[in-house]
C-alpha cells in the first residue's frame, strides 16, 4: 500500500488487484498463517476455504466501494465480513473510516475504540482516532491521543504542535517548538511559527473604529492585532498585492487562523499562482472547523484547479463545496 493510500484511507484499483493476488497466494500456500498489513485480516484456522474466500471477497469489495466514495456500500460489505468472521481489527478499522467519511463520528469512534481494545498501540488507528476528535472539535481528547502516539513515535510531535494550536494552547506549542529546535528537529516553517507565537504574546489591542484600510494598516503596524489584520484582509480582497502581503505576514503571526490561509489563496489565484494557491489553501484546511468556511475553501481550491486546467479536480472540489452547503 502506498503512503498516500494509508493516510487518506483510499485504495486504488491497482492496489486492490495486488491485494487479491497476495491473498490468493497466501490462501493457496500458507493458509494456516495470518497476513498482516495496515488493513490486515488475520484468518482463523478453523474457517473453511470457502468461508475464507467469501470473507476476502466482501472485504475487498468494501475497499473498492470506499475508493470510489460509496461509503454506505462499503459498510454493507463490511457487515457481511463481520457475519463470516466476527471481531476482526481490520473490519472494525474500515467500519470506522467509512463512518467518518459519512460524518457519523459517534459510530466512527465506537468502532475504532473496539479495534484499539485489541491493538492499543496501533499508530494508524490512534491517528484515525485523533481525526475523529478533531472532526468533533474535541481537541483536549485529540491531544491525549496524540501524546500516546508521540510516546511510541517521537517524530509525531509536529502533529502535536498543530493540535496545540487548534486548542489555543500556545504556551505548550511554543515549549514543544523550543524542544524541537534544541534537538535540531525543527523545520524553517516551524521556526516561523515559533517566532509568530513569540510576537503574538503582546497585549490584545482594544477595539478600534477606523474603517479605512490605510488607518488599519497603521494600527496593525503598531499592535499586530489579529482583529485588525482580519479587517485589512476583508477590505483588500480586490487588491491582490495587498492581500498577499498581509496574509503572508498573518500566517507567520497567527499560523492557526484558517481565514488568513483562505485570503492568501485568493490573492495567489488572482495573481495566477495556482500551484502556490493550492499549497496554502490545503494547508489552511487543517485548521478549519466550520463547515461553511470549509465549503469556501473547497470553492477556492476549485478555482485554482480551473486555472491549472484540471477540470476533474475542479469538479470534485465544487461538488464537495455543494455537499457541505446542502
Amino acid at each position: 500500500m502506498t503512503k498516500n493510500s494509508e493516510i487518506n484511507g483510499k485504495i486504488t484499483k491497482n492496489e486492490i488487484s495486488l491485494f487479491k493476488l497476495l491473498f490468493f497466494f497466501i490462501s493457496l500456500f500458507f493458509c494456516t498463517n495470518p497476513f498482516f498489513s495496515q488493513d490486515s485480516i488475520p484468518i482463523r484456522k478453523d474457517l473453511t476455504e470457502e468461508k475464507t474466500l467469501q470473507f476476502q471477497e466482501f472485504f475487498f469489495k468494501a475497499l473498492s466501494e470506499k475508493s470510489i466514495e460509496n461509503y454506505q456500500k462499503a459498510i454493507e460489505n463490511l457487515e457481511s465480513c463481520n457475519q463470516i468472521l466476527e471481531n476482526q481489527v481490520a473490519v472494525f478499522f474500515e467500519f470506522s473510516k467509512n463512518y467518518l467519511f459519512l460524518n457519523n463520528t459517534l459510530l466512527a469512534k465506537e468502532y475504532i475504540e473496539r479495534a484499539l481494545q485489541k491493538e492499543p498501540k496501533n499508530t494508524w488507528m490512534l491517528k484515525h482516532l485523533v481525526s475523529i476528535y478533531e472532526r468533533d472539535s474535541n481537541y483536549q481528547e485529540a491531544i491525549k491521543v496524540q501524546e500516546k502516539i508521540v510516546a511510541i513515535h517521537p517524530k509525531e510531535r509536529v502533529s502535536l504542535v498543530r493540535i496545540y494550536f487548534l486548542n489555543n494552547k500556545f504556551k505548550e506549542a511554543l515549549s514543544l517548538l523550543n524542544v524541537l529546535e534544541v534537538e535540531g528537529a525543527i523545520t524553517t516553517e516551524l521556526k516561523l511559527i515559533r517566532e509568530g507565537l513569540k510576537k503574538s504574546k503582546q497585549p490584545e489591542f482594544k477595539e478600534i473604529k477606523l474603517t479605512d484600510v490605510d488607518g488599519l494598516k497603521l494600527q496593525f503596524k503598531k499592535d499586530k492585532s489579529y482583529k485588525i489584520l482580519e479587517e485589512i484582509l476583508q477590505k483588500s480582497e480586490k487588491n491582490a498585492d495587498t492581500l498577499l502581503k498581509y496574509s503572508n505576514e498573518g500566517i507567520a503571526l497567527f499560523p492557526a487562523q484558517p481565514f488568513i490561509y483562505l485570503q492568501n489563496g485568493k490573492a495567489l489565484n488572482q495573481l495566477k499562482s495556482f500551484h502556490k494557491a493550492l499549497l496554502f489553501l490545503k494547508n489552511g484546511l487543517d485548521f478549519v472547523i466550520d463547515k461553511k468556511m470549509e465549503a469556501v475553501f473547497y470553492a477556492e481550491i476549485a478555482k485554482a484547479y480551473n486555472g491549472l486546467g484540471n477540470k476533474v479536480e475542479e469538479k470534485k472540489y465544487l461538488q464537495k463545496a455543494t455537499n457541505l452547503k446542502s
